[in-house]
């Protein structure tokens, strides 16, 4: 448990920008380097150690972006950003413009994931209805799932299959895809009342991930066993838009 003074400590600055923030990642090669994407339809590169404004931004978005992901994979320090303006664009940080845009979507993009076994490889979810996977050295589409028959609002990647895949809607429901056979969910997990807005697999179970909703909840999820829901958590009094789980801390969410 951390003390008072190491909490003080942790929140020593803030950073300023004339637009709402939607996403936020960390790098994965410089504790104090993270990036957020806003509403103005730009990125900025913001450094802890420099607090007094951002490294650089991007703008080249044309409208909100509502999704930023620092690459996982070794030997590649890239990031991938999805935007209301229906398309993805790929950056290297150390380049001021971006290195590739990907169309295809044809609603707004809510949510874009790199894959954390596959270098290169990112995922996408989107107000068409439609979960897609990308290949940054091929152009296009690498595989389009019609995933649900509502707007996806969040995916994530197992950190234990390279081809599992599980995608959160407005329909309520959270499913799981094999990217090998898509033609059917491997799971449908159901029990939130309003729009799933974000979904997260754990980093040290295979089969549990967790998931929050417009309905105001937290779930946690086992899709091995035949009752899935584990716990449903009721502490919000608003919507709960984001959550994720702890890299260092089994428990932690």
């Amino acid at each position: 448990v951390l003390s008072h003074g190491q909490i003080s400590s942790l929140f020593q600055f803030s950073f300023d920008w004339n637009d709402g923030l939607f996403d936020v990642t960390w790098s994965e090669n410089n504790e104090h380097v993270l990036i957020t994407s806003s509403g103005d339809g730009s990125l900025q590169i913001w450094d802890t150690a420099k607090t007094e404004g951002p490294l650089q931004v991007y703008k080249e978005h044309t409208q909100e972006v509502y999704s930023v992901d620092w690459s996982q994979t070794r030997g590649e320090q890239l990031v991938v950003s999805g935007s209301w303006d229906q398309t993805a664009k790929l950056w290297d940080p150390a380049v001021g413009k971006s290195l590739c845009t990907f169309k295809g979507h044809e609603g707004v993009i809510y949510s874009t994931i790199w894959s954390p076994h596959i270098p290169g490889c990112f995922a996408s979810a989107s107000g068409d209805q439609t979960l897609r996977v990308w290949d940054v050295k091929a152009p296009g589409v690498k595989l389009v799932v019609p995933a649900h028959q509502a707007e996806i609002l969040s995916c994530d990647w197992c950190k234990y299959d390279e081809n599992l895949l599980v995608t959160g809607a407005v329909d309520c429901s959270l499913k799981g895809w094999d990217l090998r056979n898509i033609r059917q969910p491997v799971f449908i997990l159901l029990g939130h009342s309003y729009a799933i807005r974000r979904v997260k697999f754990s980093p040290f179970h295979a089969t549990l991930l967790a998931s929050c909703s417009y309905d105001f909840t937290v779930r946690f999820w086992d899709f091995s066993k035949p009752n899935p829901l584990l716990e449903t958590v009721e502490h919000h009094t608003e919507f709960t838009c984001g959550l994720d789980l702890s890299l260092h801390n089994r428990g932690q969410v």
